[in-house]
């Protein structure tokens, strides 16, 4: 049975926000985030597709100032925000791993990895 993850009340997540969170696979920690991309939840691990660092610096900011793509704080890869997929920068065709983000009683929950 898949793990589901509670991570913020939904109006803590209107779109153009997001929302770190914590979560472990087999003991180990990892960091994720939530989106709210045009009105659509959206969940991934914290992790560049090009070096294994967090996209943000730390700061929970993730969209591009336009708001229409995630950014790579680091290098500049450029992400789609509804599939996770590298438009540019070094990592150019990789992907996000993508996780199930949905809206239960109110409360944002994200689908975690199988152990």
């Amino acid at each position: 049975m898949q793990r589901s993850l509670p991570v913020c009340p939904e109006a803590d997540l209107p779109p153009g926000k997001t929302v770190k969170f914590v979560y472990k696979v087999d003991g180990i920690a990892y960091e994720g985030f939530a989106a709210n991309f045009k009105g659509n939840l959206v969940a991934y691990e914290n992790t560049c597709q090009h070096i294994p660092i967090p996209l943000d610096y730390d700061d929970n900011r993730f969209f591009t100032p336009d708001g229409n793509n995630f950014i790579c704080a680091t290098h500049g890869a450029i992400y789609h925000p509804g599939n996770g997929h590298c438009l540019a920068g070094p990592c150019a065709g990789a992907r996000l791993k993508k996780m199930h983000a949905t809206v239960v009683a109110g409360e944002v929950r994200v689908c975690l990895p199988e152990e």
